[in-house]
């Protein structure tokens, strides 16, 4: 369905916002009663105040999950019961689709056209997907002698709690919650504090499909929620999506509390290389624009170190440049828009501080470097590109999680990929090369969870599992992959008579 400017108004105007938590089927109130301020980042204005949950309500969620696992009322429902629920539950998303494209828009300041025709129509594509693939999937039987049966046998780990990012409301909880349902499993979502209303709209969208009460529940909160559910010895899995600081808390968390399996998505600092045989260097440089601008540049996976070789780093950072000038923020509202408001007033000095520390540093902004549309009361930043940038440098090495561009030079191929991989995260990576041999030996050089050859993320869909080497995390969103996060293996030995 084309989205209309009209419509969107209209929708705008009528829109109510979420801000309680769901647990056990049904929307309630913190039992402290406690709140926070859900703020807009696209003019700075309250949208609501959204109730906190707290260590009271936490254990509330994880009774009601343990109980309904424990019970079977999902967890020993046939797959393609299950498969009917999150068909049904993909399909009242696309009825609710510019709502919950609203509310992202609303919550993180991305532009309406990104989340209405990008991020809503991936996620209904990735719950589609594991819908589909669990009633496909077969256990094993072991070689062994005639005088045993040996059976390989997968069960779902039992209460998961699911803790995603703020850049990608919807999809990115999608990416957690649609694996860990369909496995089986019991499961609890920790939106972030900057964008928790899709998530809290979805529960009530979960019970429409016919998932039982208990099954799913919502808790939004801070740091110390996520840091609640972490630590909690009835939670069997904790999905993470987020930060590598954050990650390694996860991951004391779980040995001081009760071994919990932990999946982790920490970011990354990710190499762009284009080599100067790359027949086509304008649609290199289009893709390698928007894979650092899009989104305002808040992608974990975003091209942020452009690695040019030496004979056309000034043409093709020309041409950058020239890109960029149509990919300014703009009204997040508007279909014409190419880019959105940063999300949080602090988010915003953070990047401005990084473009400060690179000139500190002795780099130089070839464009942009500016806060920019601050009548609004907003946070927009302009696209900016650094030249003369050293690999050794803050802006080089840190993830800014903005729309900042670095570029570096080289002139050998191995010159090359001893830049892309001097970085302590490994999340994905490019390659832009008409010689076959050398993106091949590239993609194995590069110690990247994802290897680009000629694109950037282009076309990439649930099929291909995304996760990191190094401090990018550990473990896998998407594919077939991503299901081991959520599944136990068992061995079943039985000795057979004579």
């Amino acid at each position: 369905m084309a989205l209309e400017q009209k419509k969107i108004l209209e929708k705008k105007n009528k829109i109510s916002f979420p801000s309680k938590l769901f647990v056990n089927g049904k929307y309630i109130e913190s039992k402290k009663q406690r709140c926070f301020e859900n703020i807009s980042p696209i003019d700075g204005s309250l949208i609501n105040n959204v109730f906190f949950s707290t260590i009271e309500d936490i254990d509330l969620a994880v009774s009601s999950a343990r109980l309904s696992f424990e019970k079977g009322y999902w967890s020993q429902l046939a797959p393609s019961q299950r498969k009917k629920v999150l068909l049904k539950f993909a399909e009242l998303i696309e009825r609710d689709r510019l709502e919950l494209s609203l509310l992202d828009t609303i919550d993180m300041g991305k532009t309406i056209n990104d989340t209405y025709n990008s991020d809503l129509l991936l996620s209904v594509d990735n719950i589609q997907w594991y819908a589909e693939i669990i009633d496909k999937l077969y256990d094993d039987i072991s070689p062994s002698s005639k005088k045993n049966l040996g059976l390989i046998t997968k069960e779902p780990i039992g209460v998961v709690a699911a803790i995603v990012p703020w850049n990608y409301p919807l999809w990115m909880a999608v990416w957690k919650i649609a694996p860990a349902l369909i496995t089986g499993n019991s499961v609890i979502l920790k939106p972030a504090e900057q964008s928790p209303m899709s998530a809290i709209k979805i529960g009530q969208l979960l019970s429409e499909a016919g998932l039982p009460d208990g099954v799913f529940s919502v808790l939004p909160g801070d740091g110390t929620t996520g840091k609640s559910l972490c630590l909690h010895n009835d939670i069997d899995c904790v999905a993470f999506t987020g930060s590598d600081e954050v990650g390694r808390l996860v991951l004391q968390y779980s040995g001081q509390s009760n071994m919990k399996r932990v999946q982790l998505e920490c970011g990354g600092k990710s190499p762009n290389i284009i080599f100067a045989d790359y027949k086509d260097l304008d649609k290199a440089a289009q893709s390698s624009a928007y894979a650092i601008f899009g989104n305002q540049g808040q992608v974990c996976s975003a091209g942020s170190r452009l690695i040019i070789q030496k004979e056309i780093q000034n043409d093709f950072l020309k041409k950058i440049c020239e890109i960029s000038k149509d990919m300014q923020p703009a009204d997040p509202f508007n279909l014409n828009s190419f880019a959105g408001a940063i999300v949080s007033h602090e988010q915003l000095i953070k990047i401005y501080k990084y473009v400060q520390d690179g000139i500190k540093e002795g780099a130089e902004i070839e464009k942009g470097g500016k806060i920019v549309m601050k009548e609004t009361g907003g946070y927009y930043f302009e696209p900016t590109i650094f030249k003369k940038v050293n690999n050794k440098m803050k802006i080089a090495q840190e993830e800014i999680f903005g729309p900042v561009l670095t570029t570096l030079n080289f002139s050998t191929f191995s010159e090359a990929m001893n830049i892309a991989n001097d970085t302590k995260y490994g999340l994905a990576s490019a390659v832009w090369t008409s010689d076959i041999d050398k993106a091949i030996s590239a993609s194995r050089k590069l110690r990247a969870g994802t290897v680009y050859v000629n694109n950037y993320e282009e076309d990439v869909d649930t099929t291909i599992p995304l996760g990191g080497y190094k401090k990018s995390g550990i473990g896998r969103d998407n594919g077939y992959h991503s299901l081991d996060n959520y599944l136990q293996i068992k061995s079943t030995w039985i000795k057979i008579k004579n």
